[in-house]
């Protein structure tokens, strides 16, 4: 009954001018970094680890600035899920290599866990005229789960592939010309992962992005969202030259070098609030 209240305010606070959305964002997230001390706690050994130059002060900074981007992400999909199409175009646009996602050719998506990951996703799927597939994982709270899956289905024939699915489904749409939007910069475990230095500490990381690549034969695109004042801005970079190598280490931890370039650009508005570092090489200390 909980679940369903907030998200009815969300869905309602998407009506509302964009300048609200956001200063409502920002007090949320404001009382977020306050109370939320264990995801608090994460941003910043996160933070720490990356960033070791840093002072305190720097750290705080973004780490506040972190759950408020967070914060006016998850409001902002009451308009990007419940607003009207229009608002939508008004409020996300697309620059770049926008022709690097024309044709069939087969594509992965590398967009990373960027706060616009579902501007991004949004955006896409309403705007160019592909079909796009994702994977998804199942959340626990089912009103949440329906409330997001209806979202992200809400425009072009959308498809989410459930990680219990496998990899089948996925290759087959790949290799039919439905661009892969993947997200692999997380810790998903160990078992399936290489751990690659990310900002110089060793990261679980799956090599699913090359993986797919090479599998599906296909090219792989980078498009990185960007909250603005206005909306959103999605960068459609251009296709990585010789990715992959063949390499499935080198690959992936190519992807993770070039994705530090992407987060020095707007460090707050990555995913700081995951545990990057859970899972430790043999012998490593656990920094959570």
């Amino acid at each position: 009954m909980l679940t369903r209240l907030l998200l009815e305010v969300i869905r309602w606070i998407g009506f509302l001018p964009l300048k609200w959305v956001r200063a409502l964002g920002y007090v949320l997230g404001l009382a977020l970094y306050a109370l939320v001390t264990s995801r608090r706690r994460i941003v910043w050994i996160n933070l720490s680890l990356c960033f070791p130059q840093w002072t305190r002060r720097d750290i705080r900074r973004c780490a506040v600035q972190t759950f408020v981007h967070f914060a006016q992400a998850w409001l902002d999909r009451g308009w990007l899920w419940h607003g009207s199409s229009s608002m939508n175009l008004q409020r996300l646009q697309i620059t770049g290599d926008v022709e690097a996602l024309q044709g069939n050719a087969p594509t992965v998506i590398f967009s990373p866990h960027f706060v616009g990951l579902d501007a991004g996703w949004t955006a896409l799927t309403q705007q160019l005229p592909r079909r796009f597939t994702t994977i998804y994982t199942d959340q626990a709270n089912k009103v949440a789960d329906a409330w997001i899956l209806a979202g992200r289905k809400r425009f072009g024939a959308a498809r989410l592939f459930g990680r219990i699915e496998g990899v089948k489904p996925i290759l087959a749409a790949l290799k039919e010309g439905e661009p892969l939007y993947l997200l692999p910069d997380m810790n998903f475990g160990p078992e399936e992962s290489v751990f690659v230095p990310f900002y110089g500490v060793a990261a679980a990381t799956v090599p699913s992005l090359a993986r797919f690549a090479k599998l599906g034969r296909a090219k792989v695109v980078p498009v990185i969202s960007c909250m603005t004042p206005s909306g959103y801005e999605i960068k459609v970079l251009p296709a990585w030259e010789g990715f992959p190598s063949g390499d499935m280490v080198a690959d992936t931890a190519l992807m993770n070098v070039r994705l530090q370039a992407y987060i020095d650009a707007m460090p707050s508005q990555y995913y700081w609030v995951h545990k990057r570092f859970k899972d430790r090489p043999d012998g490593a200390a656990a920094p959570y």
